[in-house]
């Protein structure tokens, strides 16, 4: 036990200290020590290598290995497109419809306590594979044997935010950097003038809007740019992409001083990395007044093109992507919405029939003519392709026509990108509500997402306020059987 009186001392012997007066005199280093942590610049944990001398963060970094995917395109299906309707056949429903299995009882959210409820459609078998696909997917089911599916993914709730941003940023909240940012942070960009992630939707951003995309911690140049599709006039799918007070020379000369300045200015700074994303976000939004309104300017296209993807905003959407991938675009992100509803596949509550059927209508025939299209241009080996929603909806009734949420067992495909194609990983239980085969958990489905682009998941880190962080958190394992 300390003294209590004041500091104390002899020859040779250090001051004897009261706890009060340690604590007193420790807390000013204490809370040096926070200060610093808090002002500190957060910096990459294990960067990929960057180009000697790159000045841009967009730049084109290397892999960690080889990979066998070098962009990525996400056709995101907010609302949770049903999996016994759709990819996943279940023909034990029909023989024990309105009855409630065992498998099927821990599904007893809300009111979908009914019976296993039969799909309204029917399915029929695609390809060399045989494989059993809804007739509401008639051109994507004549590609079966060019798809991967996944039969077995699961997630970690039943609710629309928390599963969408899961499926997006790998974590339940908003605080977390987008799979899109990841990739663009840890491989830059193919083309400087374009942003390295763009997130398209026709009419609503998904549940979560710009989380789906942002970059949160990330410096702000790997954060995706959202865009609006529904209007698609080449000249206006950004606000403020155009200056309406100086010209294309006057911007010129103006960007130029900046440049200038900003050099200067980061020839002072010891740390340039934060100074240089905002240079080059300021460099970009000069270049991208010419570079956009050409890449989403469809006119250029062939009529044979347009007849191939057809007139749908989605399908049109489709289109888009192919354009901005094929323009060094890391990855696109295009979500289904309708009639501003930002879930739309969500109709399943009350009418899986009219729901689904419309839905898949609105964008069967893009996503088949865009698998097509990127293989007539030897674009689809190198891209992969990722279909699906946030979870699935359940084998039982929810009211007499409808589904209710199912985050145990759902479906996924990939396309291109150094999958196997032709190959069903996974299933779920003989009414398709549970994943009891080769389960995959989104992490895992990230981790593969990362490994076909050449990224270690386990690698691919960001130190922010006094820890690494990563896209698969503290878990996911590559699904190796998934690779070509």
């Amino acid at each position: 036990m300390f003294p209590c009186g004041p500091l104390t001392s002899s020859p040779g012997r250090l001051p004897t200290l009261s706890r009060r007066q340690a604590l007193h005199q420790l807390g000013a280093g204490f809370g040096t020590l926070a200060l610093g942590s808090l002002l500190a610049t957060p910096t990459p944990a294990a960067p990929v290598a960057t180009a000697p001398g790159a000045a841009s963060p967009l730049a084109p970094q290397a892999p960690h290995f080889a990979p066998r995917a070098k962009r990525v395109i996400q056709l995101f299906m907010p609302g949770g497109p049903s999996q016994v309707d759709t990819f996943d056949h279940k023909p034990a429903i029909a023989r024990f419809a309105g009855q409630r299995p065992a498998e099927v009882d821990r599904k007893s959210l809300r009111n979908t306590k009914g019976g296993l409820f039969p799909s309204p459609f029917k399915f029929q078998q695609y390809g060399q594979t045989g494989k059993w696909v809804s007739d509401i997917f008639p051109h994507v089911g004549a590609l079966a044997d060019e798809l991967c599916f996944i039969h077995s993914l699961h997630t970690d709730i039943p609710e629309h935010a928390g599963a969408i941003l899961m499926m997006n940023v790998g974590h339940l909240q908003p605080n977390r950097p987008s799979l899109g940012s990841w990739l663009v942070y840890g491989l830059g960009a193919d083309n400087q003038n374009l942003p390295g992630f763009v997130a398209l939707s026709p009419r609503a951003q998904p549940r979560g809007q710009a989380a789906n995309w942002g970059s949160s911690f990330l410096p702000g140049a790997y954060s995706g740019c959202y865009v609006n599709i529904q209007q698609m006039r080449p000249e206006s799918v950004l606000a403020d992409l155009k200056s309406q007070f100086a010209g294309p020379t006057s911007q010129t000369r103006q960007v130029d001083l900046l440049r200038r300045l900003n050099r200067l200015h980061a020839d002072r700074q010891q740390n340039e990395s934060l100074l240089e994303s905002r240079i080059a976000a300021m460099e970009m939004a000069f270049k991208m007044q010419l570079s956009v309104p050409e890449a989403f300017d469809l006119s250029g296209e062939t009529e044979a093109t347009h007849r191939l993807y057809g007139d749908s905003e989605y399908a049109k959407g489709c289109l888009l992507a192919r354009r901005l991938v094929e323009r060094g675009v890391r990855m696109v992100q295009l979500s289904h919405s309708i009639d501003g509803y930002d879930i739309a596949w969500d109709t399943g509550h009350d009418n899986i029939e009219g729901g689904h059927a419309t839905l898949a209508k609105a964008c069967d025939q893009g996503i088949a003519a865009l698998l097509i299209d990127l293989k007539q241009r030897g674009l689809l080996e190198d891209t992969l392709v990722m279909w699906g929603g946030e979870f699935g909806r359940a084998p039982t009734s929810e009211g007499q026509k409808g589904r209710d949420h199912d985050h145990y067992g759902f479906t996924h495909w990939l396309a291109g990108g150094g999958v196997r194609p032709g190959y069903s990983h996974g299933a779920t239980d003989e009414f398709g509500l549970s994943a009891v085969e080769n389960r995959v958990h989104v992490h895992d489905l990230h981790a593969t997402v990362l490994h076909l682009l050449g990224l270690n998941h386990e690698q691919l880190t960001y130190r922010y306020s006094g820890r690494d962080y990563r896209l698969t958190d503290v878990s996911g394992q590559v699904v190796h059987e998934l690779l070509a």
